[in-house]
């Protein structure tokens, strides 16, 4: 199980995908969605809004939703 490499909370393929979206796509370490946002200095919604446009448009990263 993978943990975010800034605070140490467990990882979602949400916060997998977004991070080799919005960081690197290779990367073998991750931040959390909370990191992300503030790394990107977003708020945590509209993070989680990119990735349901992210999954909407198709991207293999994110996982369908059912």
């Amino acid at each position: 199980m993978h943990k975010c490499i800034r605070c140490g909370a467990s990882l979602t393929a949400d916060d997998i995908g977004c991070h080799k979206k919005m960081i690197n796509r290779a990367a073998e370490e991750f931040m959390c969605i909370p990191c992300l946002s503030k790394h990107f200095g977003a708020t945590e919604a509209r993070v989680r809004e990119l990735i349901e446009e992210y999954r909407a448009y198709g991207c293999t990263l994110f996982a369908k939703k059912e």
